[in-house]
């Protein structure tokens, strides 16, 4: 059965993260949440590095069970988009990413009191990325770039848990067309599977999202269709994860979710990135 790799310290996998940075990141979300896409994504991310660190976080230290790269694409091409210490690298061990936030920040999280209402904490944030919004849509160029990343780590890594891809959108590549480009990372692998590419669109729209469809016949548009076609079918591991939530789907869905408001985007990224098998 392909997905079932251990992911350890000997046998680790990787993650790339793609971020749409184009001027039109700078829009709102659509259903009344009023953020910033741009500012929506940079938060869910960091959110999703400090899981993936907390995942890892053993007796003795982080353990380094993945590397993780977080590549930008927009006005200044394609590249990392780390802060601080890291700017400017690529694959990081999560242990270095742990070590190095380019700053904590503080925040308000809404929690219940135990009496009925909901009063705000203060809670620490580590920041790795910032929001940027300006220019045009190298999607193409970021999966020739994710690409690169993810053939140099097989060579290195031929039985580990496929490398996991997630390209965030909320536009048309403006760089060419990036179906063969995402075909080709599609068909790479390790001993354990082929590589897997998730594309999550985010929108302006009120309309409700299209989360894991298993077919291109239900989405709106050329451009929705596309992007369902660039991305992979579930593992039944992630497939079980998905009806866990609550989400209704066929047998054959794929990772990939169309005008995706906020809650989807955090809850995408959650099961985008979920190991099958940690130790």
């Amino acid at each position: 059965m392909p997905y079932t790799a251990e992911i350890s310290r000997a046998n680790p996998s990787c993650i790339v993260i793609l971020i749409d940075q184009s001027g039109s990141m700078e829009d709102p979300f659509g259903q009344g949440a009023g953020k910033r896409k741009a500012d929506g994504v940079a938060d869910a991310v960091n959110r999703l590095l400090q899981n993936l660190v907390i995942k890892c976080a053993k007796s003795e230290g982080i353990r380094d069970y993945y590397h993780v790269a977080v590549m930008g694409y927009g006005e200044r091409g394609v590249g990392s988009v780390f802060s601080g210490v890291l700017s400017g690298k690529e694959l990081i061990p999560i242990s270095e990413i742990a070590n190095n936030p380019a700053r904590v920040e503080q925040r308000n999280k809404k929690v219940d009191d135990g009496a009925g209402g909901i009063i705000d904490q203060k809670i620490k944030f580590p920041v790795w990325i910032d929001p940027v919004y300006k220019g045009g849509t190298p999607m193409c160029e970021a999966l020739r770039q994710a690409k690169r990343l993810v053939s140099s780590w097989l060579h290195q890594h031929t039985g580990c848990f496929p490398p996991i891809v997630i390209n965030i959108t909320d536009g048309e590549a403006t760089d060419g067309d990036p179906e063969d480009t995402a075909e080709q990372l599609r068909r790479m692998s390790s001993e354990d599977g082929n590589v897997l590419l998730f594309n999550l669109h985010i929108s302006s729209s009120n309309h409700a999202p299209i989360e894991f469809p298993d077919s291109e016949n239900m989405l709106p548009d050329d451009y929705a269709r596309l992007l369902f076609r660039m991305s992979s079918q579930l593992p039944d591991y992630m497939w079980t994860m998905v009806q866990e939530e609550g989400i209704i789907i066929s047998d054959n869905p794929r990772g990939f979710v169309f005008n995706a408001d906020l809650v989807s985007v955090i809850r995408f990224l959650t099961i985008g990135t979920r190991p099958s098998n940690l130790r």
